[in-house]
């Protein structure tokens, strides 16, 4: 009986730790490069998962390269997504204008006042709500957010929507493929 009894208490307390962790909020803070291999390996399985679900273009094989995610360390634009001590999500961030957002088409921009941008977010998979968690600091820090996405990336458009961004029209990316252009402005 007492076996019984220290069994429904270590599990009640199991419970509740779980229950705690799932409550504990994530924590955002600038990447770093030795964090680079965890990150290039967090992309390619992103683009496994896009492939997937039917958008195998989005993100070529290559695509961040590791300069490129490199460069935006050093720069200050790269952030991490922190589970605890685990590397949940990353995603580039940046107050100031963005050249592919400067011709829209099919829409308009909700409005003209500066902006930040959000580009290639990924999360690990792991524990729900880091793509959520990663907008809401970036909007945050702004209060006017834009981000773009790939027609076929569902999931993103999804988690857009979700979060309070606007569908806006339509912009094309560097490489000439189009993206669908979301915002979220303050109230």
């Amino acid at each position: 009986m007492a076996e019984i009894v220290e069994n429904r208490q270590e599990n009640k307390m199991s419970e509740m730790m779980n229950e705690h962790s799932r409550l504990q909020e994530f924590t955002i803070q600038p990447a770093r490069l030795c964090q680079l291999d965890q990150i290039l390996d967090m992309y390619s399985r992103a683009r496994q998962f896009m492939a997937e679900h039917n958008n195998p273009t989005q993100w070529p094989a290559d695509y961040p390269s590791r300069d490129m995610v490199a460069d935006d360390i050093e720069a200050g634009f790269m952030f991490a997504c922190m589970d605890g001590q685990e590397l949940a999500a990353v995603f580039y961030y940046r107050a100031g204008e963005e050249p592919d957002y400067e011709n829209i088409r099919d829409g308009c921009w909700l409005n003209q006042e500066p902006y930040g941008v959000v580009h290639r977010i990924t999360t690990g998979g792991g524990r729900r709500g880091a793509g959520s968690f990663c907008l809401n600091w970036a909007w945050r820090q702004c209060g006017n957010l834009k981000i773009d996405t790939h027609r076929d990336n569902a999931v993103m458009q999804n988690l857009l929507k979700k979060n309070g961004f606007q569908y806006c029209g339509i912009i094309r990316g560097r490489d000439g493929g189009e993206r669908l252009a979301y915002q979220k402005e303050k109230p």
